[in-house]
């Protein structure tokens, strides 16, 4: 039903054996289906199921189902946001709410499947490097299976609602005097080492479960396809697994068009997009990486190769933002929507803001943003940016004059 391919030579590998990048040429691998095997009435049988991560088993990398690590991942909902789109200038803004998933990110889309596959290759161990919610969503799973859960995070780098996840659930958390990127190349080695299974999102079958959000915006959205896809780019693994979904439901006839895929990062963590923009064949990375965007403080992202391909083949693009645009970002959504993000979250959110100013992006156009975490992932950036709250005595006349400080409560109007 299913097999490993690398991406760069074309190698083949049994889906059964413990790989993470082609032991020929060292490029990623990516999952391939033979979809000559697949219902013929897929789209029928999916409608049959609540929506959800599992509904589309049939395009997922597990044999044998009944082994599913499930916590009720995915479903998440998409918001039509009338203020924010009159706010920025579109007509059909949407954005994923994928901060609704049980550990409250993206990544349970993908753990969900990738711990599966683990129980289904008989490993008892599993491992991540983490910038927060890797580690949080693993740890999560890892327990649902029963198994251990191995994390390693950059000391004083992980926001402290992500790294309390990861600490009740089990996890035997490891701080590293590093980046993210050290603790990725440590992780790598150890999981090659020993039997310990690699779940970061250089794990192929992880990302199958990732390219679930496309599934679900074609089903919400009744069939259509949006003009545009926003998305926050870190490691660079769910941009190009969201493609991936499209791209397999367009081959499977299910779509008609395709979208463009846009990627954001924070300035100072922006490979990505400074190489592109420079029109380099190649990502250079950033050594010291630094946003207050936590979750995409990646300055090495090993899916840079998946990432690039899936914007140069949807005619997209990777833009860059500042810190303050995230914070505006973030704060917009929430005033505008009632939907609280982290940083990371409305990165997407200031991108196409600033890519709509630069005239890019069509009003009439659909546009759906990707929101990958809950705002309470990171709590304490927001006690950093507002005001505390305003302390009084605890009486009516107190409350009333805080409320209308330059109007005397005096001239309130008589009660009837």
């Amino acid at each position: 039903m299913f097999h490993l391919e690398c991406i760069d030579c074309g190698e083949r590998y049994d889906p059964r054996k413990v790989i993470y990048t082609c032991s020929r040429c060292g490029g990623l691998l990516s999952v391939k289906y033979d979809f000559s095997r697949l219902p013929s009435r897929l789209d029928n049988e999916w409608k049959r199921h609540p929506l959800s991560v599992w509904r589309y088993k049939e395009l997922l990398p597990v044999e044998r189902t009944e082994l599913r690590v499930t916590l009720g991942e995915g479903g998440t909902s998409l918001n039509r946001c009338l203020r924010l789109s009159e706010e920025v200038g579109l007509k059909n803004l949407y954005v994923k709410n994928e901060g609704e998933n049980p550990t409250g990110s993206f990544k349970d889309r993908g753990m969900t499947v990738g711990v599966t596959k683990a129980v289904e290759l008989g490993m008892e161990k599993v491992a991540c490097a983490s910038t927060g919610n890797t580690s949080a969503s693993l740890a999560a799973y890892a327990a649902r299976a029963g198994i251990e859960c191995i994390v390693l995070i950059p000391s004083g780098k992980v926001a402290f609602g992500k790294l309390i996840q990861a600490m009740i659930h089990g996890a035997r958390v490891i701080q590293i005097r590093g980046n993210f990127d050290e603790a990725l190349k440590i992780v790598r080695s150890i999981c090659l080492s020993y039997p310990i299974y690699l779940l970061n999102s250089l794990n192929p079958f992880r990302l199958e479960g990732q390219k679930t959000i496309a599934f679900e915006i074609r089903d919400q959205l009744n069939g259509e396809v949006p003009d545009k896809i926003v998305v926050p780019v870190g490691n660079a693994g769910n941009i190009s697994a969201i493609w991936k979904g499209f791209t397999e439901l367009h081959e499977l006839g299910l779509i008609d068009s395709l979208p463009q895929m846009i990627g954001i990062q924070a300035e100072g963590a922006a490979p990505i997009a400074n190489s592109l923009k420079r029109n380099l064949d190649h990502v250079e990375f950033v050594n010291n990486p630094e946003t207050i965007a936590t979750a995409i403080r990646i300055g090495s992202p090993v899916n840079w190769k998946k990432a690039v391909r899936a914007v140069k083949q949807s005619h997209g693009m990777v833009e860059k933002v500042s810190d303050a645009e995230i914070l505006e970002a973030q704060r917009l959504l929430a005033q505008k929507e009632g939907i609280f993000v982290e940083p990371a979250s409305a990165a997407s959110v200031a991108g196409l803001i600033k890519i709509k100013e630069r005239g890019l992006i069509d009003k009439d156009e659909v546009v759906v943003c990707i929101l990958t975490g809950h705002g309470l992932k990171d709590p304490n950036i927001i006690m950093k940016q507002f005001p505390k709250p305003v302390e009084v005595e605890a009486s009516e006349e107190a409350v009333m004059n805080a409320l209308m400080p330059k109007k005397s409560i005096i001239e309130a109007p008589a009660r009837m």
